[in-house]
C-alpha cells in the first residue's frame, strides 16, 4: 500500500520534557516549522488546552533532570498517563542534548522504566544526537560542540564539569545502563549508511535502541525509521533531534512544506537577566553584556544559603539594584556565578556544608530566588522581555511567574529561542521570555534576544 502524501490530523507529538529549556526546545524546532505547538508547565486543565486549537504538538515542562528517582516515582505517572491520553504517533521524553543524568539525579533509565508500563511502546529509540545543534552520535559515543570546538562527551569542557551531573562515559548505552535493567542495543552510523535499515524493529520487548547519527543524511534515516514503526504509538527518548529528525524525513517524503524563516519579534529598550548557569558559554556571555550595556548584579550565594532574613535581605538588595539600572537607562543582569571557576563555586560549596543542605535542594533555592526576583522586578518596572539563562535554573525561576504555557515567537540559535507567556496574570499575559541552557546560545546571545531573535535580529 502507498503510504499517505500528507500528516494525521491533530497532534503528531506529545512530549514532557525533563528541564524547562529542553522542554521549549521542540516547541520551538516543531513551531519554526510550521507545526504550531504550546509548552505547557504542568498538565492543563481543559480551559487552558482548549485556548490552543488546531495544534500538532503539546508538551509539559518539567524538572526531572534535576529531581531523584523517589521524586519522579510519585511525579511523572500522571504526566505519563495524560500524555497517553492525547493519542498522539509519538510520545516523546525530552533530554537534554548532552545527556545530563545519574542513578541519583536526573535518571534517564527510571524515567522509561516509569513510562514504559504506561505507553506499551514496542520499541524504544534512544536519539540524542542532533546535527543542527552540533550534536553527533557515532558508534554509540555521543559527542557535543563547545567553545574550541567538537569534544567527546567526557571530555566536554563544560559537561565533563558539571556541577550535578558531571559527565565521564561518552558510550551512550553504558551511561544509561546504569539507570536501568532495561536491555539496549546500538543502531550505528553503518546500519543506519549501508542501506540495510531493516524494515521493522519491532518485537523488542521496549527495548532501548541507541541511535547514531553524524550527518544530516543520518538525521533523515533516523526520522524515517522512527515514524515508519510507529504502530499505535511509539515512546522516544532523546533531545530536539527526534523532531529534527521527523520533520527533515517528513520534508525528503514530501509530506510536510519547509517553512519560510521567522522573523525577529523587533527590539525593546529595556530587558532583564537573570542567571544560574556557571558554564563557560554562559560566562562568555555575560562579559559580553557588560561590555554592551549590560549592568551587572552578583547574587551572595552565601547570604541566600546561611538562612534567617539574610535570604529575603539579599531579594531586596538584588531587585533595588536591578530597578536602579533600569532607571539609569541600562539592561540588568542578575547573576550567581560566571563560568565554571568562578569563587562564587567555592562559596557555594562552603555555604551548602554550613547549612547542611544537598547541592541539587540549594540549586533549587538560587532558581526559585533568581524567579522571585525576577517576577518582582518586572512588575515594578514594566519591561517586557526578559531572560532566564541555566537549564535547570529555567524551571524553578519560571513557575514563580504566574506562566502556565509558553509559544515560540522568533529564533536564535538552535535550542535558545524567543517565547511568548500565557499568564492569567495581566502583568505576565504576552511577556517576552527566553529559556537557554548553560551551553546554549552565541556569545552576543543577551544582545540578539533584545533586538528580538530572527537572522536580522543579531548583533555582532
Amino acid at each position: 500500500m502507498t503510504p499517505p502524501r500528507t500528516l494525521p490530523k491533530g497532534l503528531l507529538v506529545a512530549w514532557y520534557g525533563d528541564d524547562f529549556t529542553g522542554s521549549a526546545a521542540v516547541m520551538e524546532v516543531l513551531s519554526f516549522a510550521g507545526l504550531p505547538s504550546v509548552l505547557f508547565l504542568d498538565v492543563p486543565t481543559l480551559e487552558q488546552r482548549e485556548k490552543f486549537a488546531g495544534i500538532r504538538g503539546l508538551g509539559i515542562a518539567g524538572t526531572a533532570r534535576s529531581q531523584t528517582p523517589d521524586w519522579m516515582a510519585k511525579q511523572l505517572p500522571p504526566v505519563f498517563s495524560y500524555l497517553k491520553s492525547l493519542d498522539a504517533p509519538i510520545t516523546h521524553y525530552k533530554i537534554c542534548s548532552t545527556l545530563d543524568s545519574s542513578p541519583r539525579i536526573g535518571s534517564i533509565g527510571k524515567a522509561v522504566d516509569i513510562a514504559q508500563p504506561i505507553l506499551h511502546s514496542p520499541w524504544i529509540p534512544f536519539y540524542v544526537a542532533a546535527p543542527p545543534m552540533r550534536r553527533y552520535q557515532c558508534f554509540g559515543h555521543l559527542f557535543a560542540a563547545a567553545p574550541g570546538g567538537v569534544c567527546r562527551l567526557d571530555r566536554h569542557p563544560v559537561m565533563a564539569r558539571h556541577p550535578v551531573t558531571p559527565m565521564n562515559e561518552a558510550d551512550v548505552a553504558r551511561h544509561i545502563s546504569l539507570q536501568t535493567n532495561r536491555k539496549t542495543s546500538v543502531l550505528d552510523v553503518e546500519m543506519l549508511g549501508s542501506g540495510r535499515l531493516p524494515k521493522s524493529i519491532s518485537g523488542h520487548d521496549g527495548g532501548i535502541v541507541m541511535m547514531d547519527t553524524v550527518s544530516l543524511t543520518d538525521m533523515r534515516q533516523v526520522g524515517k525509521l522512527i515514524w515508519g514503526t510507529r504502530g499505535d504509538g511509539v515512546f522516544a527518548v532523546g533531545a530536539q533531534g527526534v523532531e529534527y529528525a521527523l520533520i527533515a524525513h517528513w520534508v525528503e517524503a514530501g509530506i510536510l512544506t519547509a517553512a519560510p524563516p521567522t522573523e525577529s519579534a523587533g527590539a525593546v529598550d529595556r530587558m532583564v537577566v537573570v542567571s544560574g548557569s556557571v558554564s563557560e558559554v554562559t560566562a562568555s556571555q555575560i562579559t559580553w553584556a557588560q561590555q554592551n550595556g549590560f549592568d551587572a548584579v552578583r547574587l551572595d550565594i552565601q547570604a541566600l544559603l546561611s538562612g534567617g532574613n539574610n535570604r529575603q535581605q539579599e531579594t531586596d538588595r538584588a531587585v533595588s539594584a536591578a530597578l536602579q539600572i533600569i532607571e539609569n537607562g541600562q539592561d540588568p543582569l542578575i547573576f550567581s556565578a560566571s563560568g565554571p571557576d568562578d569563587p562564587a563555586i567555592a562559596c557555594f560549596n562552603t555555604a551548602i556544608e554550613n547549612a547542611a543542605i544537598p547541592a541539587e535542594q540549594a540549586n533549587h533555592l538560587i532558581g526559585e530566588t533568581l524567579g522571585i526576583i525576577l517576577k518582582r522586578v518586572l512588575r515594578k518596572s514594566g519591561v517586557r522581555r526578559a531572560v532566564i539563562s541555566g537549564g535547570d535554573t529555567s524551571g524553578h525561576a519560571t513557575r514563580q511567574l504566574g506562566i502556565y504555557a509558553l509559544t515560540a515567537l522568533a529564533p536564535t540559535t538552535p535550542g535558545a529561542a524567543l517565547f511568548e507567556a500565557h499568564s492569567d496574570h495581566p502583568d505576565f499575559q504576552g511577556l517576552q521570555l527566553a529559556l537557554k541552557g548553560g551551553q546554549m546560545g552565541t556569545t552576543d546571545y543577551f544582545g540578539w534576544i533584545k533586538n528580538g531573535g530572527g537572522a536580522a535580529g543579531k548583533k555582532g
